[in-house]
């Protein structure tokens, strides 16, 4: 018969017919049960160490060094005797110790045991210092390390867009460790920390600790607080949180403890919607079998059991032996205690014992196994010792129990799989623990997490999905503003800048919409720009058009006037060639603005600009040529041979070709560099691209405009110098007022053209022309013409000579 030891069982709980100091232990009386479960259940297989019984040894250990140490000695001596170094047992030596559940615990018990090479086997959470082999090289752990347990915490705040938690941990290294990998998935997922409460290991049992760390997580904002391995030293702060909180929170655990509490609420208790992690582990159907069938009657020597049967149903007991008397409620048994009293599921601490009890099973069958090898039946009696076991130990790779693999290597890489599980309180404290998804790391991106959401109750205080941010979510059209000195999740809402969107909540940057696009009025979508120009549909392209057309047809009856009464001495005047001239010119000068108008090609973008500056040039040059004609004609009266051969060759009317042909250069040089071409105008008007022709080379169209305005400088110069000649034949005056209107639009239309955008800046550009050219029509033409049609008596030769005498001598050096 083999024996197995199982030391510390039940916590606190100490002596015969001692009633329990606290039902929190209860956790440590399901995993005896497990361990008693596992050890029938083999003893029962025929195929694991057939022909031979395990036994096992139960001690009860306060959770203190001397009484760790003591039991252990126990354990290894036998008889109730501690003599170290000697075993008082005549028979059945104890093949290894099963320890739990706290981590020190199987410390103090490794110390011991590794001096005798004795295989230890914990149950207790996965911790790294228990993997030193150098320190403890006879020790075996069965949990799993919570590698990914960091990573599914935050999936699962993720999932309810929990971005504001606070943290709760006792400060060891393995909190230390955990918190260091929790912040930086919480960093990674944009996750952030209100508060974090390290305990130190010397003020977990301190009220004052309790009070104010439950201080701190009352003032704090978040909804949401996750409590990390809660075991004994926190459980102090969550039956002060029990009684005293009024405002209730969202708690995330990460448990190997049981949810029971003899603590009693009348409706709701703060742990109530909370949400556990609790490391996956398969069904063990008959285990609740067994515990429905685990009763005094058939385990007389359980002495927790008269506890309970006398405390839940009325049983009466011996006191010294802790004997049922009687008297107790018919068909009693463990699944009718109330659910805070002990968990019926096994639990992920008993079902790792459950895996130890058949690992050591299995090691210990493949021991025998071998032993049978090399010792056949009938060689006598072979002495084991509990060290031949490690080989068999470390090399246990079998499946067992519930057909799960089974592997004790400490170096081995697993990554556990989790259930989540939602805890529900009912009234009278009638908890409950209702599974709702698992989190697998090994699943694909975005499938770890499979949650029942409608599942789910949440704590009371709330109707609907817990909210736990920060800061109110920004809604579209907004952006995240940081608050100085705050965590990321901290920030102020503000609104997109001009032309950029954001069309989801809580975005940190907006965007900009492209070119082609404008943000709508909410600022959350982008709309397509219509593509618009200066339009002959539009009103101001429909009055610019008239215009063009209304002048082109008044100089067109101008000139139809002047040619139906050439005849006369007032058309005759001051070169009647070349006031036929300007005034075709200005035909066309008037129409040039229809360039302008409509949607800009390459070819209208070319042409309204060289044909406004060759037009221009055209009627500048004429009216210059006009204007020396005018100063030549009264010199005559003091005539000089070169004036004469210039008047008798009609030199100034050379004037032309030649200004034209320099404007005519310099539009080849600005065609041949850098020509204008159709550009758009994305900015200027809102939700519009204008397309629009652009200059190309603004240096040459500069270069253009100064020509025109120096060749209109030089004639308002020689026409005011000639503005005392006799009036009839004088256009003096008429040309200076003409350059004085061109050139002060001209010199108005710089700063005004290069201040507008979009089609106000064409429609400028238009109106300019038109009012320029309107100026040399009114300005030359219009006084004339009403002499001709309005005051005929003027306009013959006889009046004119008598008015000439009437003035006298005039000087022409004025």
């Amino acid at each position: 018969m083999a024996a197995v030891c199982l030391p510390p069982a039940l916590g606190a709980i100490v002596g015969p017919c001692l009633y329990p100091s606290s039902i929190f232990k209860l956790r440590s009386y399901q995993s005896s049960l497990a361990f008693i479960f596992a050890v029938e259940e083999i003893n029962r297989n025929t195929h694991i160490l057939p022909n031979t019984s395990l036994g096992f040894e139960l001690y009860n250990v306060k959770n203190n060094l001397r009484d760790i140490t003591q039991n252990a000695f126990f354990c290894l001596t036998g008889m109730g005797k501690n003599i170290p170094n000697y075993t008082c047992k005549r028979k059945n030596k104890v093949a290894a110790l099963l320890t739990g559940t706290e981590w020190e615990t199987s410390i103090q018990v490794a110390r011991l045991l590794n001096l005798y090479k004795y295989p230890q086997i914990t149950f207790g959470p996965f911790d790294a210092i228990l993997s030193d082999r150098v320190q403890f090289s006879s020790l075996y752990q069965t949990a799993q390390k919570d590698m990914s347990l960091s990573h599914g915490i935050v999936i699962l705040m993720v999932h309810f867009n929990w971005t504001w938690v606070g943290l709760i941990l006792i400060d060891d290294r393995n909190a230390a460790e955990f918190l260091s990998n929790l912040r930086r998935e919480m960093d990674k997922n944009r996750v952030c920390v209100a508060f974090v409460e390290m305990i130190p290991d010397s003020q977990v049992y301190s009220g004052y600790e309790s009070r104010t760390i439950h201080q701190n997580i009352l003032k704090s904002s978040t909804n949401v607080v996750f409590l990390y391995d809660v075991t004994q030293y926190l459980y102090g702060l969550i039956l002060y949180i029990g009684m005293h909180s009024i405002t209730w929170k969202v708690w995330i655990i990460k448990s190997q403890w049981d949810v029971t509490t003899d603590v009693p609420y009348f409706i709701f208790d703060p742990l109530h919607g909370s949400l556990t992690f609790a490391q996956h582990h398969a069904e063990i159907y008959d285990f609740k079998k067994f515990i429905q069938t685990y009763k005094p009657s058939k385990y007389p020597e359980d002495y927790i059991l008269a506890l309970l049967w006398n405390r839940y149903f009325n049983c009466s007991f011996s006191g010294p032996n802790c004997k049922i008397l009687g008297s107790c409620q018919p068909n009693a048994s463990l699944e009718m205690l109330p659910g805070n009293a002990l968990e019926m599921d096994m639990t992920e601490e008993s079902y790792n014992v459950y895996n130890s009890v058949y690992a050591l099973a299995h090691s210990l069958h493949e021991m025998t196994l071998k032993q049978v090898e090399i010792h056949p039946p009938g060689s006598g009696e072979v002495n084991t010792y509990p060290w031949e076991l490690h080989p068999y130990l470390n090399n246990i790779h079998s499946k067992y129990g519930a057909g799960k693999f089974m592997g004790l290597d400490s170096q081995r890489k697993l990554e556990a799989e989790y259930d989540i599980f939602n805890l529900w309180n009912f009234p009278d404290g009638l908890r409950q623990k209702i599974k709702v998804g698992t989190f697998s790391p090994k699943a694909p991106q975005g499938q770890e997490l499979l949650l029942s959401d409608h599942m789910i109750k949440w704590a009371i205080g709330f109707t609907e999905l817990p909210r736990s941010v920060c800061s109110k979510s920004c809604v579209s059209g907004f952006r995240k503003s940081p608050q100085e000195g705050k965590p990321a999740c901290c920030y102020d809402c503000t609104h997109c800048p001009d032309n950029e969107i954001s069309n989801e909540t809580d975005m940190d940057h907006c965007v900009r919409c492209p070119e082609s696009h404008y943000a709508n009025t909410e600022q959350n979508d982008c709309l397509q720009k219509a593509v618009t120009f200066l339009s002959y549909k539009d009103p101001l392209g429909m009055a610019l058009t008239n215009l063009a057309l209304g002048f082109s047809s008044l100089t067109a009856v101008v000139l139809g006037v002047f040619v139906k009464y050439h005849h006369t001495p007032i058309v005759k005047a001051n070169n009647q060639a070349l006031s036929y001239i300007l005034l075709i010119t200005l035909i066309f000068c008037f129409l040039c603005p229809l360039f302008f108008i409509g949607h800009p090609t390459t070819a209208s973008c070319i042409l309204q600009q060289s044909t406004f500056a060759v037009l221009f040039t055209v009627a500048h040059s004429t009216v210059l040529a006009k204007t020396i004609t005018v100063v030549l004609a009264f010199k005559i009266t003091f005539p000089g041979r070169l004036i004469r051969w210039i008047m008798i060759s009609r030199a100034p009317n050379f004037i032309i070709p030649v200004c034209t042909l320099i404007q005519l250069v310099l539009c080849g040089v600005w065609l041949s560099t850098s020509p204008p071409y159709v550009d758009s105008d994305a900015y200027t008007e809102h939700g519009h691209i204008v397309i629009i022709c652009n200059k190309g080379s603004t240096v040459a169209f500069h270069s253009v405009l100064a020509y025109l305005c120096s060749m209109a400088l030089g004639s308002y110069t020689l026409a005011y110098l000639s503005r005392n000649l006799p009036d009839t034949f004088n256009e003096a005056k008429f040309i200076t007022f003409s350059m004085l209107v061109f050139f002060s639009v001209w010199v108005t239309f710089l700063p005004v053209y290069h201040s507008t955008k979009g089609k106000l800046m064409v429609a400028m550009e238009v109106f300019s022309i038109l009012t320029s050219s309107a100026g040399l029509l009114g300005c030359i033409f219009l006084p004339k013409c009403h002499i001709i049609l309005f005051r005929p008596h003027r306009n013959v030769f006889h009046h004119v000579r008598n008015k000439a005498h009437s003035r006298g001598k005039v000087h022409l050096t004025a």
